[in-house]
């Protein structure tokens, strides 16, 4: 699915700062955690790299690193910051925590299917990627259309920024376990027109 703007507009998708469990190369999903002392200082880097990008509102998922982050880049900008309840991120179900060398090791065709078609992987009490992509597919819409000529930035964590960016524009989904702990990196999106 690709998500097609009304107007122009651009999204800067920013990756909030790594937890622990980001440090540690475990699968955090939909956790609730803060940023690591890693985690900040990389937040405290983005807010210097996006600063010379004007934004009125830091849309943010709920998790505690992501509010974290997107304060920290709000903070003498004049930018507030709103919580999207559908940026959660994905819910890796009975895989929360678990390293993610320990799935490679133990379970590899399954590792496999991660790397190269994850749309239909779905961890045992979790939700699958194509479920995530509609809940959240809303939310980025009216995004959008509400703020259609203007830049929208948004924080949310991979593997949902993962998601979000294949939305926005179109690019193949591949290799989950990369976008499971990506952290602190941003990108400019164009939405793909129609």
């Amino acid at each position: 699915m690709i998500l097609k703007s009304p107007a122009i507009s651009r999204v800067l998708l920013v990756r909030p700062g790594a937890t622990e469990f980001d440090d540690q190369g475990r699968i955090k999903g939909s956790m609730d955690m803060p940023m690591s002392e890693t985690g900040r200082r990389q937040a405290e880097t983005l807010a210097d790299q996006i600063s010379h990008f004007r934004c009125r509102t830091i849309h943010t998922a709920p998790c505690e690193s992501a509010r974290e982050t997107a304060e920290m880049l709000a903070e003498g900008r004049g930018a507030k910051v709103k919580v999207i309840e559908a940026f959660r991120n994905l819910d890796h179900g009975l895989w929360h925590g678990k390293l993610i060398d320990e799935l490679k090791r133990n379970h590899p065709k399954l590792y496999r299917r991660g790397q190269e078609s994850p749309w239909d992987i779905c961890p045992p009490g979790g939700e699958s990627i194509g479920d995530a992509q509609v809940r959240v597919v809303k939310a980025v819409r009216k995004l959008l259309k509400k703020n259609h000529d203007e830049l929208i930035t948004i924080v949310i964590p991979d593997p949902m920024a993962w998601i979000v960016q294949n939305l926005l524009s179109g690019e193949t989904l591949s290799n989950l376990w990369k976008a499971e702990t990506d952290s602190a990196k941003w990108d400019l999106i164009e939405p793909i027109m129609d």
